[in-house]
């Protein structure tokens, strides 16, 4: 099953830039062996560390976007922890994030219908239903604003 992953490595500060762009390359030739696909490489370039790595306070980060199966990205992992040039990396599955995102507007679209009928009202919103006016058509919200003399 082909999925989305986000891989992130940091790479050592003493890295020149053509070590970086051939430990992209041997990222692309597993991917490729293996059967998968990298939709986008943005390299961020020497960024400073959160916390000291060893003697590092520095990186070179590069984050790449993987479609690809559980077993390539298995692969990955292992190649990019016996490389010396890389200090820390990171694999994220992207598309579980979006499906937790889809079901929950799902699940509060279910319960605001819901809600709605039990109050008596049609379960879909009409344009422009719930929006406070206090009637002057700007449609600004300026009960919480100080300067025109709210309390």
């Amino acid at each position: 099953m082909t999925r989305k992953y986000e891989l992130v490595y940091v790479a050592s500060p003493i890295a020149t830039e053509a070590e970086v762009t051939d430990l992209h390359a041997q990222v692309a030739a597993i991917v490729e062996r293996i059967g998968g696909e990298i939709e986008k490489t943005e390299p961020w370039g020497r960024r400073r560390l959160a916390y000291a790595i060893g003697p590092h306070k520095e990186g070179i980060y590069v984050v790449e976007t993987i479609i690809g199966s559980g077993e390539l990205m298995k692969e990955i992992d292992r190649r990019l922890k016996v490389t010396e040039l890389v200090i820390r990396h990171l694999v994220v599955r992207v598309d579980e994030q979006q499906d937790v995102m889809e079901r929950s507007r799902a699940r509060r679209a279910v319960t605001s219908r819901r809600r709605r009928v039990a109050r008596g009202l049609p379960p879909d919103r009409e344009p422009g239903e719930g929006q406070r006016s206090d009637g002057d058509g700007d449609g600004d919200d300026d009960r919480f604003d100080m300067s025109r003399g709210g309390r």
